[in-house]
């Protein structure tokens, strides 16, 4: 089921919404807890009901992982059910995800003709491993607490972050779930959440979903672009992506305003970024700790030298690369950001420094280059479009009839929708800073229904979040 559907917003989470305060008003708590997991399976599940046994099977192993683990009485080799545990976590993974990737790898390497998979990714099997690993893991360090397997299946299921995050920490959830005042209605909290699923809505289907047909022509359709096309392209895909993830994130959070569940904040205005590392403080944050808490450190961290300081980084984004996506693009991608950080600490060792403007600048190119190979199907395809952005390909302006669309003037439409974009990212407040203002008002009332109103008004058509193939 997708936020950005009259189904979830008219129907399902109405229903939900009603019947968890009132259970929980009738004190009836355990059922309410039920009550939820329940809703959070059937939203998974309407998806794709086939993989609702996997994420439960994959619960009921990684709970009893975690209970095994952090029963110090029990005299068994704590540190190889740890590996086990984790191993099986990553195979679950590897199979659904990159099984394919791999055949095509070894029938191309040693010419063979082993067959295809085709399996179809369960939606969020990217998040919810990761969210399990690390609670396995901290169970073996003996950092976390006796929770009853209810609480843990909320913990794991809870519908606003199922599907494509932000990725929860154990230790910031299940407090959450267990305080008895967030089981009752929250009007401050209900204003902060309608607001927050208001403009992360408005990101989704009125900016986002406006650059998905350009970004789709120009990057998989149009078999040969031009300066002024490819860089249009990939200003149009740097923008898409910020604004279909980043609200896809802004509408978690709202949902989990809703019941009273503070869900991590995932992105705090991330092209404004004035260094590569400023940048991973800035987007897709909860994935950024997750690879620094459970992969940098591991590895060493900066502990062990600066040799293997850079070893360690390069490996964490390569790895951060891989998680992605089965494709060479996204860990070309990885390498890439993996480089830059090995760079940007080398030359912060030495005390360089740039104006903070040139530093905003030099950041955003880079990002806005690498995520050609971000979304390109194949690195030839990336490759193709970075020489047309150096011009290889001619300087011919963009032919408004070439590009195919079913509305007039494109290219200037996409101009505007790109200056407004820019405008949103790099000079008003984003969505956390507003909301840290937002008061349970009238204004702020009519706000939030405009938006409402005016993004519900724009769904003709349904579209996944970019995240979702993730």
């Amino acid at each position: 089921m997708l936020f950005n559907s009259t189904d979830f917003l008219l129907f399902f989470l109405p229903i939900v919404f009603i019947v968890y305060f009132l259970l929980n008003k009738l004190k009836l708590i355990n059922m309410a807890t039920g009550w939820l997991v329940i809703a959070s399976l059937y939203f998974y599940a309407y998806w794709k009901i086939d993989y609702l046994p996997l994420i439960l099977i994959s619960m009921v192993l990684n709970y009893s992982l975690g209970c095994t683990l952090s029963n110090t009485k029990l005299k068994i080799n704590r540190k190889l059910v740890l590996l086990t545990g984790i191993g099986m976590n990553v195979l679950l993974l590897g199979y659904y995800k990159y099984y394919d990737f791999v055949i095509y790898n070894i029938n191309l390497l040693f010419k063979s003709e082993f067959n295809y998979m085709h399996i179809m990714l369960p939606l969020g099997i990217s998040f919810f491993t990761f969210q399990q690993i690390a609670y396995v893991v901290d169970s073996y360090k003996g950092l976390t607490k006796e929770y009853d397997f209810l609480t843990y299946s909320l913990f794991v299921t809870f519908f606003p972050q199922l599907i494509a995050g932000p990725i929860v920490h154990h230790k910031d959830m299940m407090p959450q779930f267990h305080n008895l005042r967030n089981r009752f209605i929250n009007h401050k909290n209900i204003s902060i959440g309608l607001f927050f699923l208001a403009v992360g809505l408005m990101k989704k289907v009125l900016i986002a979903d406006y650059f998905s047909p350009f970004v789709k022509e120009t990057f998989d359709v149009i078999p040969s672009l031009t300066f002024f096309e490819s860089w249009l392209a990939s200003f149009c895909y740097t923008f898409q992506l910020y604004f279909d993830f980043s609200g896809y994130c802004d509408m978690a959070v709202g949902l989990g305003y809703l019941f009273n569940i503070k869900l991590p904040q995932n992105f705090n205005s991330p092209y404004k970024a004035d260094s590569i590392q400023d940048f991973w403080r800035r987007w897709h944050i909860t994935l950024s700790k997750f690879l620094r808490d459970y992969i940098y450190i591991p590895l060493g961290g900066n502990r062990l030298g600066e040799l293997k300081t850079y070893r360690n980084l390069f490996l964490t984004f390569l790895i951060g690369g891989i998680w992605h996506g089965a494709n060479w693009t996204f860990i070309v991608w990885g390498i890439l950001h993996g480089i830059a950080s090995c760079i940007h600490r080398f030359y912060t060792k030495w005390n360089f420094k740039m104006h903070k403007a040139i530093a905003v600048f030099l950041t955003f190119g880079f990002i806005n280059l690498t995520w050609v190979f971000f979304r390109s199907n194949h690195i030839s395809r990336a490759i193709d479009i970075l020489k047309s952005m150096c011009g290889l390909n001619g300087f011919e302006p963009i032919i408004v009839n070439k590009l195919r669309f079913a509305f007039e003037n494109t290219d200037l439409k996409v101009s505007f929708f790109l200056l407004a974009g820019a405008i949103i990212l790099l000079i008003l407040p984003n969505t956390n800073e507003l909301a840290k203002k937002i008061k349970p008002n009238l204004l702020c009332g009519l706000i939030t229904f405009a938006l409402l109103v005016m993004s519900i008004l724009q769904m003709n058509k349904i579209s996944e979040f970019l995240y979702f193939q993730f």
